[in-house]
């Protein structure tokens, strides 16, 4: 029989993972525990996303050196040393960790300890949400798996998170480098007969998080209505190969490999980067023929948006290697920056190929924050994207320490599941 729906965040028996009344705004998972499992990024990072919008998140990592990433670095973060990071006291936390960690709590369990493994289950039994990326299978041993987390409480949404699946793929070890290349993105990226490049980005990783976090919150929907959670299964190669949109359609409409083609897109132009003085790249994505016609009169050659080979977009891609003489031959004569201002005022989507510290900065000059303090002595986080004008995103506490919260977490656990979440120390 179905379980009756838990009553939401603010009714009169809260869950105990809700927050003390009044204070600060509402947010759109209050009331949510989430038991974070997984380790690296792709889990993480959907967790982390869960905190942003105010879930309490537990994250669960083995004694002695935690999750994985906490020593994948340069660059380490300052502070106390993290254990396997290079030796005793050389080194903080990688920034890689705190980049996939913030406003968790840190819990340390040894899944082979009797005790430990105890723990784990009632923090499962406890949890609205469980998120892990073990190999299929290997939880079954400590009572962890789906199977057992449903018996032990039928309204646990538990996402699972692999590289290929849970069928023949279960044994593959899921890595975002790997799966970019044996899922096709590599053959796309970089210059025509050049090196097949990955992204800057582990970005299968960055797309299997943002599908996780969907998908759970569509189950938490469900579990509203009906009482009942479900086993959510994620993997990267499907996130990435549903992340190929037009690419992956077009080649299910001719069965032809798309090439790579450098910054050029396949069915627009101009959309790349274009050669301005000295040879500095310009950003231009004209997306229609109006505003082609825009870019060619603000050039101050009006004539080319009536030339016959580049009237329509069909006409611009196929004499895309015309078109992009004409162009870079008018931009010669000044810099990136200059044609960005002049043409952007005219409404032509353009910029400068940017570093990473002038996208910052460009950011902050439009009003988006895009950096988030998070504690003296901790590295800053980059803002979450989300604006909720109801249910604002928490302000983030910085990633934990390894078993940072470990004894007051434990201590709790092992009382009554009516008392509420220890208070942040």
């Amino acid at each position: 029989m179905p379980q009756p729906p838990r009553p939401p965040a603010d009714a009169a028996s809260p869950s105990p993972a809700a927050g003390p009344p009044g204070g600060s705004p509402a947010r759109a998972l209050d009331g949510i525990l989430v038991a974070d499992f997984s380790r690296v990024l792709a889990g993480p990072l959907a967790a982390a996303t869960l905190a942003d919008l105010g879930a309490e998140v537990i994250k669960v990592e083995r004694p002695g050196t935690g999750d994985d990433i906490r020593a994948w670095g340069p660059p380490f973060g300052p502070g106390e040393p993290e254990p396997d990071c290079g030796g005793p006291g050389r080194h903080g936390t990688a920034a890689y960790f705190d980049a996939a960690n913030r406003s968790k709590r840190g819990l340390a369990l040894d899944l082979n300890d009797p005790d430990d493994a105890a723990a784990a289950r009632e923090l499962a039994r406890r949890a609205d949400v469980l998120i892990e990326n073990f190999r299929p299978g290997s939880l079954a041993r400590h009572g962890l798996d789906h199977t057992a987390t449903r018996a032990a409480n039928p309204g646990l949404v538990h996402c699972t998170i692999t590289g290929f699946g849970a069928g023949p793929g279960a044994r593959l070890p899921g890595y975002d480098f790997v799966v970019q290349a044996v899922g096709g993105l590599m053959s796309l990226t970089g210059e025509p007969g050049g090196t097949p490049l990955k992204t800057g980005v582990a970005l299968v990783d960055v797309l299997t998080a943002k599908d996780a976090a969907t998908g759970i919150l569509a189950a938490l929907r469900h579990r509203d209505r009906t009482g009942e959670g479900q086993l959510l299964e994620v993997n990267l190669l499907s996130s990435l190969l549903g992340s190929l949109v037009n690419q992956a359609s077009g080649h299910l409409a001719t069965g032809r490999d798309p090439a790579p083609m450098g910054n050029r897109h396949p069915s627009i132009a101009p959309y790349e980067t274009l050669a301005c003085r000295d040879g500095e790249p310009l950003a231009v994505a004209a997306g229609n023929d109006r505003q082609f016609r825009a870019l060619v009169e603000a050039l101050g050659a009006p004539e080319l948006a009536d030339d016959i080979r580049f009237v329509r977009n069909h006409d611009r891609v196929q004499n895309r290697t015309d078109l992009i003489k004409a162009l870079e031959n008018l931009l010669a004569a000044d810099t990136p920056q200059a044609w960005s201002e002049r043409l952007s005022a005219t409404s032509v989507p353009c910029g400068p190929v940017n570093t990473l510290s002038q996208a910052l900065s460009l950011a902050t000059r439009l009003g988006l924050d895009p950096v988030t303090p998070v504690g003296a002595g901790r590295i800053p986080q980059v803002t979450s994207p989300l604006r909720l004008s109801g249910t604002p995103v928490a302000q983030p506490f910085a990633p934990p320490r390894l078993d940072e919260h470990g004894p007051a977490l434990r201590t709790w656990l092992s009382g009554s599941a009516d008392h509420p979440l220890p208070p942040r120390t």
